[in-house]
């Protein structure tokens, strides 16, 4: 793809790697070197990224992502996992009533040492597919204070992202405006969320809906945050998608670098 000239100084804060060659979909997509290429087309000075899914522990992973952004332009996410099930239903209480953390989840200990061994800057969740943290987990993070990314949609949607993490006291990312996949039903939802939780932002990984996106801007300029969702989506396509919104320049600017720039520090020049 052709290269973006676009004047704006874009920050991504949602890039996932793939530090196994043999878990990748295909050749390159996923790996550091694709990434760089790809964000360098798209004029993206720099991205969060964090590991794709797991079976038990984030410990490896983790380590192996933040190796890859050794003297690159990225900044690595530890991601997160717990025993809890994120569901609403009665179901989903009875089994949480039983469930406890195992060594292969992520503990208030480990929240600690990436929160403080300086590679890492911030946390993912995806509790449909990792599960949920419990409370002394999420109290670590509360504690630590750093930015935690949360994937959002069917799975976990925005009532259940404000019921079991907008309490705490840490800025929550909520990707896909909360409607994975492609939900514009719960992207109004998030959208809404956004009046009364001030510790609440949505990123713009994968929404494709304009409607939505030019509304969270207009009404929240400073609560939307550009994420390009790579490698599933190309980041000349996430850019354009902000590019060709009909907002003002001043807004657009915010999403790409000024408001990444002051939840997560380490994105800013």
């Amino acid at each position: 793809m052709l290269e973006l000239e676009h004047g704006f100084r874009v920050v991504d804060v949602h890039a996932r790697l793939e530090p196994d060659e043999h878990r990748r979909p295909r050749d390159g997509m996923g790996d550091p070197e694709q990434l760089e290429r790809e964000m360098h087309q798209a004029g993206v000075v720099r991205s969060v990224v964090f590991p794709g899914e797991r079976d038990g522990s984030y410990l490896k992973a983790n380590n192996a992502v933040a190796r890859m952004t050794v003297e690159r332009p990225m900044v690595a996410f530890a991601r997160v996992n717990g025993a809890r099930d994120p569901g609403s239903g009665p179901g989903s209480t009875l089994r949480n009533l039983a469930s406890s953390r195992t060594d292969d989840h992520t503990s208030p200990e480990d929240i600690e040492q990436y929160a403080y061994d300086n590679r890492f800057y911030g946390f993912k969740l995806h509790p449909p597919t990792d599960g949920l943290p419990d409370e002394d987990v999420l109290a670590e993070l509360e504690s630590v204070s750093l930015p935690v990314i949360v994937h959002g949609g069917e799975g976990f949607r925005p009532e259940a992202v404000a019921e079991s993490l907008l309490a705490y006291d840490f800025p929550v990312i909520l990707s896909h405006f909360g409607a994975h996949p492609l939900r514009k039903d719960l992207m109004e939802r998030a959208i809404d969320l956004l009046e009364t939780h001030d510790n609440l932002y949505l990123d713009t990984s994968a929404v494709r809906y304009r409607g939505p996106m030019e509304r969270a801007v207009l009404e929240h300029p400073d609560r939307v945050l550009f994420g390009s969702g790579v490698p599933g989506v190309h980041p000349n396509v996430a850019v354009m998608e902000i590019l060709t919104l009909d907002v003002p320049e001043d807004a657009m600017r915010k999403v790409f670098s000024n408001n990444p720039n002051r939840v997560i520090e380490a994105l800013a020049p």
